[in-house]
């Protein structure tokens, strides 16, 4: 199991190994519904020398209804190769915000099987405040093979969820929610139209805030642990984090990967599925 060091790189050791050339910079910003800010336009006026962009929303199933839902092996692959991502690179990724999005990249390729991937801790915005260089423009790259090969056991759908929900899943695993506090509760309304308030029964809430420090970085091992076992989260048992939209559901993930959690999987269509059904169980207060 990879440990912190190989989960997460700091802007100085980028900095060091920036002309490596095994190495493959991404840049997958993505933001919520009213942000107003455009991920692809931020890329074109700033990102780190080299860096590809990845598109979260495009890079997906595009048969489903939700949002940026897991693309299949088969589109995966070719958008990897037209990228210029081939197989035995090393992948740092990195986002505008520090790393919810980039965590959810790190996810993706982790569940196609490409593990030799790390987020950069902090992101741009710490990079930037070092002093770290930037371009403009895009960086057209050179096709290479990329094999993907789908790890079904770091998903978790919605048949799943529901065993969980309803005490038929025999695994024992619990429901960690990335959500701010006020989502979770149903005091606050969600970002997207058409969605309930409130949780899953039986949820714990871990907003994914509190796993990072105030300059966007990972918090300790131990901080983390902390976090976890505070909220109510027992760390010897199986985990299913869930969000929003998959986005910071992979920051918990990572989070936990990072203190050497052996089983957790990301809900991939969260509260944007669960949420907009009629039929599904939703706790608020």
């Amino acid at each position: 199991m990879k440990g912190r060091d190989q989960l997460l790189v700091s802007t100085q050791w980028l900095m060091e190994h920036l002309a490596a050339p095994d190495l493959v910079i991404i840049d997958s910003s993505w933001y919520l519904p009213g942000q107003d800010r455009d991920p692809k336009r931020e890329y074109r006026e700033c990102h780190i020398p080299g860096a590809l962009f990845f598109d979260i929303d495009e890079i997906a199933d595009e048969n489903s209804p939700l949002p940026h839902m897991l693309p299949s092996p088969v589109k995966f692959s070719s958008r990897m190769r037209a990228m210029g991502i081939g197989d035995g690179k090393r992948i740092v990724v990195y986002d505008g915000a520090g790393l919810p999005s980039a965590s959810r990249c790190w996810w993706t390729f982790m569940v196609m099987g490409h593990d030799d991937v790390a987020v950069l801790d902090g992101g741009l915005p710490k990079w930037i405040a070092e002093g770290g260089p930037v371009e403009q423009g895009t960086t057209v790259p050179q096709q290479r093979h990329f094999t993907a090969r789908r790890d079904a056991g770091k998903v978790c759908d919605l048949d799943t969820m529901r065993a969980i929900v309803e005490g038929r899943d025999t695994t024992g695993a619990q429901i960690v929610d990335a959500r701010p506090a006020d989502r979770f509760a149903g005091t606050a309304p969600e970002p997207r139209p058409g969605l309930k308030s409130g949780r899953m029964p039986g949820a714990i809430n871990v907003p994914y805030t509190s796993l990072l420090n105030a300059d966007g970085t990972m918090r300790s091992n131990e901080e983390i642990k902390a976090v976890f076992e505070k909220a109510g989260v027992n760390l010897s048992r199986p985990i299913v984090t869930s969000c929003g939209s998959g986005i910071t559901a992979a920051t918990l993930a990572l989070a936990l990967a990072i203190i050497g959690h052996p089983n957790c999987a990301v809900y991939d269509g969260s509260w944007c599925e669960w949420g907009a059904s009629e039929e599904l169980p939703v706790v608020a207060g």
